[in-house]
C-alpha cells in the first residue's frame, strides 16, 4: 500500500515529468521538493510506487516516469484544480463575449481553449434533440418570399426562405402568434409532431401557405440534429509527437472520426469537480491508447446539453487543463443562459 509520502512523491514525479519530459530520479526530487528526507528514503518510496505499477523505468536510466495508472491516481487524488489567473479569466470573458452567434462562440471557444492548454480543443454542438423551441419568426421579404426563422434555447438559429404567393401581413402575424403558442418550450421531437397536425387546424384557404411553412419548419427542426464537433489546435498535437511511441497519424485519423470522439464524450461523466479525464489505455477501444481526454459539460438553464474538452498525450498538465476546461464550460453555460 502506498504511503502518504509515497503519493506526494508520485505527485512530484508527475509534475516534474510533465514539465521536463525527462525521467525523474530520487536525487532530483530531493533537490526540487522539500521532503526533508534522504535520496535513499525517496528511492524506497519510488520502489513501492513501482511495485504498485504507478511509475516505471523507461530504459536503463535511474529515473522513472508515470504509468497510465499513475496518472489516474494523480488525477483522482492529487491533482489540484488551481484557479485560472485573472488574465486568463479576462481573456475568456472578452474573447467569448464578443461572439456573434452560436457558431461563432463555439469556434472561438476551441481557439481559446487550445491556447490556454496547448492541446487539441474540442467542443460538441448542443444536441438539438434535447434543445427546446424558444421562438419562431416569420419575416416577409417581398410579396412572394418569406423568411422562416427558428430559434432554440441553446441560441441556435435556423433559417429558410420560402416562395409563397399572396402573403398577407395580418395572416402572417396570426400564424406567428399561433406557432409560438403551439411550439414555445417544446423539444425538437415534440415540436415536429405538433407541426404535423398544425395545418389541419387552419382555414382551408390558408392551408397551402401553412403547408409550405410547416414543411420548412420541420426541416429546420431536423437540421443539424446529428451531433458534431468543432476542433482547433491540431498543431499542438504535432508539437508533442515525441510523446507517442509510434506514428502520430493513427491519432490524427481517430480525432477526425467525430463519431468516435462523440462516443467517448458520451461515456465520460464529470465528477464532483465538474470535470472528467479518460487516460491512456482507458481510450484504447477508441483508437487513442496514448492520449488523454479532459471534458466538462456545458448547457442552458434547462440542463447539460453538450461537452467541451481537450485531447493530448498522457503527459499533459492535468491540473491546468482540467481548470481551463471547467472554466470555459461554466462561461459557455452562463452565455447560453443569457436572453
Amino acid at each position: 500500500m502506498v504511503t502518504g509520502r509515497g503519493l506526494d512523491v508520485l505527485r512530484a514525479i508527475v509534475t516534474d515529468y510533465v514539465a521536463s519530459r525527462e525521467p525523474v530520479g530520487s536525487k532530483s526530487i530531493v533537490e526540487r521538493h522539500s521532503f526533508g528526507v534522504s535520496a535513499a528514503t525517496i528511492r524506497n518510496d519510488m520502489a513501492q510506487l513501482e511495485e504498485e505499477e504507478l511509475i516505471v523505468a523507461p530504459h536503463t536510466s535511474s529515473g522513472r516516469v508515470p504509468t497510465d495508472k499513475g496518472y489516474r491516481v494523480f488525477v483522482d487524488q492529487l491533482a489540484d484544480l488551481r484557479p485560472l489567473s485573472p488574465a486568463q479569466r479576462q481573456a475568456i470573458e472578452t474573447f467569448l463575449g464578443n461572439s456573434a452567434d452560436l457558431d461563432d462562440v463555439l469556434a472561438r471557444t476551441v481557439r481559446l481553449l487550445s491556447q490556454l492548454t496547448n492541446q487539441v480543443a474540442l467542443v460538441q454542438y448542443p444536441s438539438l434533440s434535447r434543445a427546446r423551441v424558444r421562438h419562431v419568426e416569420l419575416v416577409p421579404l417581398s410579396d412572394s418570399r418569406l423568411l422562416s426563422v427558428l430559434i432554440t434555447d441553446t441560441g441556435h438559429v435556423e433559417q429558410r426562405v420560402l416562395e409563397v404567393q399572396g402573403l398577407d401581413p395580418e395572416v402572417l402575424a396570426e400564424l406567428r402568434a399561433r406557432l409560438n403558442t403551439a411550439l414555445g418550450g417544446q423539444t425538437m421531437a415534440d415540436a415536429a409532431a405538433t407541426l404535423r397536425s398544425f395545418a389541419e387546424s387552419v382555414a382551408p384557404e390558408r392551408r397551402e401557405l401553412v403547408a409550405a411553412l410547416v414543411g420548412a419548419l420541420v426541416e429546420q427542426l431536423a437540421a443539424n440534429r446529428h451531433e458534431r464537433l468543432v476542433m482547433a489546435g491540431t498543431a499542438n498535437l504535432v508539437r508533442t509527437e515525441r510523446d507517442f511511441s509510434g506514428s502520430i497519424y493513427p491519432v490524427l485519423e481517430a480525432i477526425e472520426e467525430q463519431v468516435t470522439l462523440l462516443r467517448l464524450f458520451a461515456e465520460m461523466e464529470p465528477d464532483e469537480r465538474g470535470v472528467s479525464a479518460s487516460i491512456g489505455r482507458e481510450n484504447a477501444s477508441f483508437g487513442l491508447p496514448e492520449t488523454s481526454v479532459v471534458i466538462s459539460g456545458y448547457g442552458s438553464p434547462g440542463g447539460e446539453l453538450a461537452r467541451v474538452g481537450v485531447l493530448g498525450p498522457t503527459r499533459m498538465d492535468y491540473s491546468n487543463n482540467m481548470a481551463a476546461v471547467r472554466a470555459v464550460a461554466r462561461y459557455l453555460t452562463r452565455l447560453l443562459g443569457e436572453d
